[in-house]
């Protein structure tokens, strides 16, 4: 008898469902689609979900941007006048030159970096003031702008409303005292006499100032035409220079007419003597160098401060 075979053949369909099993297997699999990239969580940022504090850090939104950036710029500005402040004691910190009476070592345009005059006193000074003369500053080699001596911010006859004068402190009298004749230059001074100065004898105790570039003193008619400084008519004593940024507040403030600081008072001086340097008040840079020099040109926050500032006269 014949019986039918229980057993597959090699040609089977099982065999084949098993090899083709086996080649996918063996063969690399082909790697799933990563996701689509979404879109930044900055742009997904919403006032609703984030909050406003949020949202404005991380928005992506044109205007929003351009506003952080400038009050990041701002921030910036106020740090650097902050430590300035710090520093100097004085705010505003830096004035802006305003005219030559203290050429070659102040120009027109120049800031001047000002401190209150107990700070960062040189030897010799005179006593309870900070303030070294010129007369002292030969005796000890102690020099400032080019010259011996401070170089001092003072509010002329200790007028509040008369835009303050920066000078140099050259010497020191005592209430009673015949300056002309006993400290005054001959060569400034002239043939004049004590009775020919409306100052002399000095009514009371203070400095005599002279502008580097002046004629005569300010105590003779000529430059601040001011009577002899108190020592409570100083406000600041001058540090450094930094060059030209000055302009910057000197342009804006003739733009605006005089509306950000009233102008400068007009002076009439003797002679060729130019006219007390006005300065206004501006802000920090980098590079101090020795001697009052500040060297390179100022940042973008020395130049925004400058915009904020006051003058001075020189």
């Amino acid at each position: 008898m014949s019986g039918s075979s229980s057993g597959t053949s090699p040609g089977d369909s099982g065999d084949d469902d098993r090899d083709r099993s086996d080649e996918r297997a063996g063969s690399p699999q082909t790697p799933s689609p990563e996701p689509s990239p979404t879109a930044s969580d900055s742009d997904d940022v919403t006032i609703e979900d984030d909050g406003v504090i949020r949202w404005f850090l991380k928005t992506n939104d044109e205007t929003v941007m351009v506003t952080r950036d400038v009050l990041s710029s701002v921030a910036i500005v106020a740090v650097v006048a902050l430590l300035l402040f710090g520093v100097s004691g004085i705010w505003p910190p830096l004035v802006a030159v305003e005219s030559g009476s203290m050429e070659p070592n102040m120009y027109r345009g120049d800031l001047i970096f000002v401190v209150e005059e107990d700070r960062f006193v040189g030897d010799n000074a005179i006593e309870g003031t900070g303030v070294v003369t010129l007369e002292r500053g030969q005796e000890t080699d102690y020099t400032k702008f080019g010259n011996p001596g401070d170089v001092i911010v003072f509010r002329p006859n200790g007028n509040p409303a008369r835009t303050p004068v920066i000078h140099r402190a050259h010497f020191w009298v005592d209430e009673g005292e015949n300056w002309v004749d006993t400290k005054a230059s001959e060569e400034i001074v002239g043939d004049a006499t004590c009775q020919g100065v409306p100052n002399c004898p000095a009514p009371y105790a203070g400095f005599v100032t002279k502008g580097d570039h002046n004629l005569g003193y300010d105590q003779t008619g000529g430059g601040a035409n001011t009577n002899i400084v108190k020592p409570e008519w100083i406000t600041g004593k001058a540090q450094y220079r930094i060059p030209w940024l000055g302009h910057v507040r000197l342009a804006v403030d003739d733009l605006l007419g005089g509306m950000l600081v009233p102008p400068s008072p007009s002076s009439q001086l003797a002679d060729t003597q130019p006219e007390p340097a006005p300065m206004t008040p501006a802000g920090p840079a980098s590079g101090f160098e020795s001697n009052g020099e500040l060297a390179g040109i100022a940042g973008v926050a020395g130049g925004s401060i400058a915009l904020a500032a006051g003058r001075y006269r020189p």
